[in-house]
């Protein structure tokens, strides 16, 4: 069996892919939107054919890859029968199977985070793939979308727990780097679940978490409810081949920061901060050129057509308007800099005019 455990770093979402070796048939579990292009690039490199992706909920912090995979590799769409969501090929309830080649995963109902969440096994139960119900040392949260701690919980002990003690789980997220557990493990070690605690235990816990909801949770909720429909279909749009590019369901090509490093006379940089900000301690990328976001309509025909360009500002969103503004220009190679200055010192790339 082919298995490949893939990450969004914006979503912190993890996306799985297993296939059979011997058919090459696949699925694909918790697609990202963003990473479509990624993910496609994969299968088509291991000659795999997609037969369907599975969301194992409704998510609420990133859009699904699946209604995009689906118009790209014709593959079909899974999800809870309870998510409420619309547009599935296939609606699946517990105890389910989904065969791929000579394998399968079997479904497991996991209620709590969401009303419609799922947990999927593996056929021989050597790997289950939690969702955001049950997180490495940690679970998915209880306070919104239906959620209830008290079937959180028993979901758990009763879908999960009784799967052997060396069933490794792979969630859909984590934030710490993390990237697998075991029933064993959480079983013991979980804080809000393992050991002698008790639902009690873990209610009270749950209830109190206080946490904010999801930045993204006003467009990634009503898109996947219609499991990542897209008004305008980017897939028909001529697709980017002069630097390694990602599209955000806002509909924005990101570029790749390394490449950005390494090929900056390859491009034209247009930073659209204001001069105070140009000059200022963030400094800026080499080559850059100031064309301040106000004045860029104005000024679009200074640039040239034999460049792509890469629009930069201190954040990434004033750069990404940039991109719509020079679009509407004319122009068709166009990519922002997701993160802008403050994720590009992080990362520790090149700089001019910047203090430590």
């Amino acid at each position: 069996m082919i298995f490949r455990q893939l990450f969004d770093q914006q979503s912190s979402t993890y996306t799985y892919l297993l296939a059979d070796g011997a058919t090459g048939e696949a699925v694909l579990i918790d697609p990202v939107f963003e990473q479509v292009r990624r993910d496609t690039a994969l299968i088509e490199e291991l000659q795999l054919r997609l037969l369907y992706t599975i969301d194992t909920h409704v998510h609420a912090d990133h859009v699904t890859g699946a209604w995009m995979h689906k118009q790209r590799a014709g593959s079909q769409i899974a999800i809870s029968a309870a998510s409420g969501a619309e547009g599935a090929d296939r609606y699946l309830t517990h105890g389910d199977f989904c065969p791929f080649g000579a394998r399968y995963l079997s479904v497991r109902a996991t209620p709590g985070h969401t009303s419609g969440c799922i947990c999927l096994v593996l056929d021989d139960e050597s790997m289950a793939f939690t969702g955001d119900c049950l997180l490495i040392r940690g679970t998915g949260r209880t306070d919104f979308q239906h959620g209830d701690p008290h079937a959180m919980f028993r979901a758990i002990h009763h879908q999960i727990f009784t799967l052997p003690e060396t069933c490794l789980l792979y969630p859909a997220h984590d934030y710490r780097g993390l990237t697998v557990t075991s029933v064993g493990e959480e079983r013991r070690f979980n804080p809000r679940l393992g050991g002698e605690l008790c639902e009690d235990d873990f209610t009270g816990y749950m209830t109190n978490l206080g946490l904010p909801h999801p930045k993204q949770i006003d467009i990634a909720v009503p898109a996947n409810l219609k499991c990542g429909f897209a008004a305008c279909d980017p897939s028909r749009m001529a697709e980017p081949s002069w630097a390694p590019l990602s599209y955000t369901f806002a509909g924005i090509w990101e570029i790749n920061a390394q490449w950005l490093e390494e090929n900056l006379r390859a491009v034209q940089i247009v930073d659209v901060r204001e001069p105070d900000e140009f000059n200022g301690p963030l400094g800026r990328i080499p080559e850059a050129r100031l064309i301040s976001l106000g004045e860029l309509a104005q000024r679009a025909g200074e640039l040239g057509q034999d460049r792509p360009i890469v629009t930069v500002c201190r954040a990434g969103g004033r750069s990404a308007q940039a991109t719509a503004i020079l679009r509407r220009s004319g122009f068709e190679a166009v990519a922002n800099l997701a993160g802008g200055m403050l994720r590009w010192r992080a990362e520790g790339r090149v700089v001019e005019n910047g203090s430590v």
